[in-house]
């Protein structure tokens, strides 16, 4: 095997994101308990669950944006708890509701963000390029946001989420609100990051987990209540309607089915 072959093999199996034991709860309210996520360089991990089932908490403190009550959580290498400003720079985040000034044109927010990212000058002209070449957006550089589709709202906020080339990608809803064919590029797009980098991406659309994660879990009363990957669910006899559907169903606890 050749030098690079064998560079590229570790490269890929670096380890990205390891969160262990997260746990959150606001007052006597539990709403994150006991949660170990582990992801690789060139992984798409999608995190299911229903309404309430912590998947928006649990973004957030892997974000570092709501502090967890216990656990830890090292982003490439780095503790996110005790030093948050260098593990954030290898994170790109998207919110269920984008963070988009309306009023801006789209290159001006695309470079205001990659300014906040502390991205040079000369970095700023090639990554905001290449940028909107991935995310569909070329000619859309003088539109002001506010007179985009929803679907192209959605793609500038991806666009903000990758600007600076980040290692760890979350994205917590990106195709709600979208019709057939915007969902559809989207989850052309995801794929795409998710060969290069690694991304984290919460939805309730089954369809698009089994389209693009290579590991799936489910979330439920605050706790991961089901883990596989997509080869290991294609050796399932039951669908992964049936299995999301057997384990939130029913308001009683359920015990967790692992791989």
């Amino acid at each position: 095997m050749a030098f690079e072959d064998i560079i590229m093999i570790k490269k890929i199996a670096s380890i990205t994101v390891c969160a262990q034991n997260l746990c959150r709860n606001f007052g006597a309210h539990v709403v994150v308990q006991g949660v170990d996520l582990v992801l690789k360089q060139g992984e798409v991990l999608g995190l299911l669950g229903p309404n309430g089932a912590g998947k928006t908490s649990t973004l957030r403190m892997l974000t570092g944006n709501l502090a967890p009550n216990v656990g830890s959580l090292n982003i490439c290498g780095v503790d996110l708890l005790g030093k948050p400003q260098n593990a954030k720079a290898f994170i790109g985040y998207l919110p269920e509701t984008p963070p988009l000034y309306q009023e801006m044109t789209v290159d001006e927010f695309l470079r205001f963000v990659a300014k906040l990212h502390r991205m040079q000058c000369h970095e700023i002209k090639v990554a905001l390029g290449d940028v909107k070449q991935r995310c569909g957006l070329s000619g859309m550089g003088k539109r002001l946001i506010n007179t985009l589709s929803k679907g192209y709202q959605q793609r500038v906020g991806i666009a903000q989420a990758i600007i600076h080339r980040p290692s760890v990608i979350i994205l917590d809803e990106p195709t709600v609100g979208l019709d057939p064919n915007q969902m559809r590029e989207i989850r052309s797009l995801i794929k795409e990051l998710g060969a290069q980098y690694s991304v984290i991406l919460s939805t309730h659309i089954l369809s698009e987990v089994e389209a693009v994660c290579d590991q799936i879990k489910i979330m439920h009363h605050g706790r991961i209540i089901f883990a596989d990957t997509r080869a290991g669910l294609q050796q399932r006899e039951e669908s992964l309607e049936e299995i999301f559907s057997q384990l939130t169903s029913s308001n009683e606890s359920v015990a967790t089915k692992d791989i």
